[in-house]
């Protein structure tokens, strides 16, 4: 049985009860802002600082919302493996506002100098991996300190980008793969826990006597060793052939596992089989990566985003809506309204992927793309506010 968490008697605003409100109000605020403003920037807006718009925009969206929505599910998460109370109020608020700072430094930039920037968009992490460790270590929760390796990652992935700001390295390219891989390897943990998980608690319930997902085996040791293998090998050595190669094996043995979940027996709820779909983006953003290592398919940025929007983009959004609907009392179904969020989100990935085949077209093609994603998350906002901002029930 996992430990049961306490819970201080909590008074103040709600948005600070709980780690996964702030962070995923904030985060999917920041996503939906951001793309929009990158846009503008390929169009003339100058770039906070001198930077290249590109760098900005994988910056934003790899350690402004990805990191975001990390820290909160792992606020959230955290509590119940070690059966400790969670972080609340001012210490909470606090944390968030580190956030909110890095996102204004980075956009001021220009005026705070490279130096200060870094030193308030890094304060941010530093702060939380340091939360994090306490409560791993204080709990004795050494099953998940793997989740202080990632949390590590991402302060060294933003730390080299500034560095790079700072004219100490050559290129932002490094700390960006250190960002994406981070991320697609918490997909790959976390989701790999949690859809076989969720699916086979709704099965039991809603189907009973139907096959069941799979358990933990062979297969799944092999996909979790075989992308760890080939996300190191993109970070160091992205433009090898074997590192091709390790990602095309990595996404094969990714839809490999997704098969023995029973996925298609979720359609019927779209909150449980958006799950699955982001596993699918997972592991065919691998595969698209590889491939388009061995032979050029489309530009190397654009067989990223198979797994930035599509993997990343479809399992955040994802995980925030069911951990929302949960922690705040609400039934775990989707509505219509939730089940067209998750297709924009899709579609975002998709339009994305086709932009370069468009030709003369390709800027309207990043509009449409931009326009996708940013309309998923003004819906989760629109959606979710309400049970974020006030108390569970209310």
């Amino acid at each position: 049985m996992p430990p049961i968490p306490r819970y201080r008697t909590y008074a103040g605003p709600a948005l600070f009860a709980a780690g996964f409100r702030p962070f995923f109000l904030g985060g999917a605020l920041w996503a939906a802002v951001a793309v929009p403003l990158w846009l503008a920037m390929l169009r003339g807006l100058p770039a906070p600082g001198g930077w290249p718009p590109s760098v900005w925009h994988a910056h934003e969206m790899l350690f402004g919302y990805g990191a975001a929505i990390v820290a909160g599910f792992l606020l959230t998460a955290i509590p119940n493996w070690t059966g400790r109370m969670p972080l609340q109020g001012a210490p909470l608020a606090g944390l968030a506002a580190l956030w909110l700072a890095g996102r204004l430094g980075v956009l001021l930039s220009f005026w705070l100098g490279p130096a200060v920037t870094a030193a308030v968009d890094l304060a941010f992490p530093v702060a939380f991996l340091a939360v994090i460790a306490r409560e791993i270590i204080a709990g004795r929760n050494w099953r998940n300190a793997p989740m202080l390796v990632a949390i590590a990652a991402l302060l060294a992935g933003n730390a080299l980008i500034h560095l790079e700001a700072l004219g100490l390295l050559p290129s932002a390219a490094a700390g960006e793969r250190v960002g994406v891989a981070t991320l697609a390897m918490l997909i790959g943990l976390i989701g790999g826990r949690v859809v076989p998980s969720f699916t086979r608690n709704w099965l039991v319930k809603t189907a009973p006597g139907t096959a069941l997902p799979a358990g933990f085996g062979h297969l799944d040791r092999a996909a979790l060793g075989g992308m760890l293998l080939a996300l190191a090998a993109f970070v160091v050595v992205p433009e090898s052939r074997l590192t091709a190669l390790a990602e095309l094996a990595a996404g094969v043995l990714v839809l490999l596992r997704l098969a023995r979940w029973r996925g298609a027996a979720t359609a019927p709820e779209p909150l449980l089989g958006v799950l699955h779909l982001g596993y699918f983006w997972l592991g065919s953003g691998l595969m698209l990566l590889g491939a388009n290592g061995m032979v050029t398919l489309v530009p190397g940025s654009t067989a990223l985003h198979a797994l930035t929007v599509g993997a990343i983009g479809t399992m955040t959004l994802a995980m925030m809506t069911r951990a929302t609907l949960g922690h705040s009392g609400r039934a775990l179904t989707a509505t219509r309204s939730t089940s067209a969020m998750f297709a924009l989100v899709s579609l975002a990935a998709l339009l994305r992927l086709a932009a370069p085949f468009a030709g003369t077209l390709y800027p309207h093609g990043l509009d449409l793309a931009g326009l996708a994603w940013s309309a998923a998350f003004v819906l989760f906002v629109v959606l979710h506010a309400g049970a974020l901002t006030r108390r569970r029930g209310a």
